[in-house]
């Protein structure tokens, strides 16, 4: 029986580096059975942090449908276990019921979405053509800020005080890769006048919104990630972004 649990265990990790390579560096090189250890997931646990890894993606296309309070709450939760620096837990979630407020969020959107294009220079038309987001269409609308008064943490924060920020990141993530185990389609907005977000949504000063989520159903996720689908960038080799003392190359 152990040495069918052990060869079962290879298997599934052997199938786990071919299905999603960017588990591995090379997945074509072999890889050891799972070593004991008590802290460790079972196997199929494993797999599916993985798989829900590989699988994300920033999704702009949604279809009709809604999300029930209990999986949006759960959702939430599972954003709220992120980590954060000095556990000052920095994220405020604002959730977008009011169509008006949508409709003017969206507007700051698109307002971005011209500039970015005029900013790009070459690029622009390029650009124009991409679907870069779904503020109208996703059944769930959630802004994400950094909280005020954040300057009174100053736990890992004294020398880079935008670990704020990347903790807020890390609760996205969270939330990101349980909506895609879910089966929900989420994606990150970034096109906004942080200025004027915050004076539409009533922050207060010191607060800074970092994210418009779009949350909800969607008829498929893509096969890769869209902005590599279009052809607007390629996904880096993991050898030349990982280096060993010194700076990579």
């Amino acid at each position: 029986m152990l040495m069918l649990t052990r060869f079962h265990s290879y298997n599934n990790r052997k199938f786990l580096f071919h299905r999603y390579p960017l588990m591995n560096a090379d997945p074509r090189s072999p890889t050891p059975p799972l070593s004991h250890n008590p802290h460790q997931f079972d196997v199929g646990e494993i797999a599916a942090v993985y798989k829900a890894i590989a699988l994300r993606r920033d999704v702009r296309h949604f279809c009709p449908g809604n999300v029930p309070e209990a999986q949006l709450t759960r959702l939430l939760a599972a954003a709220h276990q992120g980590p954060s620096v000095g556990f000052m837990q920095p994220w405020r979630f604002i959730r977008i019921t009011d169509p008006a407020l949508r409709m003017a969020i969206y507007e700051l959107v698109e307002a971005e979405r011209r500039h970015t294009a005029k900013a790009l220079g070459e690029r622009e038309d390029e650009f124009l053509r991409l679907k870069v987001e779904g503020v109208r269409e996703s059944a769930e609308l959630l802004v994400v800020a950094l909280m005020d008064g954040r300057e009174r943490h100053v736990f890992g924060r004294r020398t880079l005080p935008e670990m704020d920020l990347a903790s807020a990141a890390c609760a996205i993530q969270n939330l990101w890769l349980a909506a895609r185990a879910e089966g929900l389609g989420m994606g990150w907005v970034s096109l906004f006048d942080p200025d004027a977000l915050a004076a539409l949504l009533a922050m207060p000063s010191g607060a800074r919104p970092i994210a418009v989520l779009c949350l909800g159903p969607t008829e498929r996720f893509y096969e890769k990630p869209m902005l590599e689908l279009e052809g607007w960038a390629e996904r880096q080799p993991l050898h030349t972004l990982v280096a060993e003392n010194h700076w990579p190359g």
